[in-house]
């Protein structure tokens, strides 16, 4: 079954916020105004993909690893020095 489109009494077409949000799937650079035509299919990129080079998409995963490696070391430490806390001084 298709889905019907619900008819509000209420409704006057006014736009109470525009959900044409640059980055968004369903974004259209022309804003649709009530009365005229909604603009069909995605706005065309004028920008080519980007081309990285083996080095540099190796330079790229390293530094998340060692990000990620960072956050985990700050992470386990925090919790070593909590379960001291609590076995030295909390728990006495």
């Amino acid at each position: 079954m298709a889905k019907r489109k619900r008819e509000y009494d209420d409704d006057d077409g006014r736009v109470i916020a525009d959900m044409n949000v640059d980055g968004m799937p369903w974004y259209s650079p022309k804003p649709n105004l009530p009365g005229e035509p909604k603009a069909e299919g995605k706005a065309p990129r004028d920008q080519e993909p980007l081309k990285l080079t083996r080095e540099e998409k190796r330079a790229i995963y390293s530094g998340a690893l060692k990000a990620g490696l960072v956050l985990c070391l700050i992470l386990g430490g925090a919790y070593a020095l909590f379960i001291l806390f609590c076995q030295f001084v909390w728990f006495k």
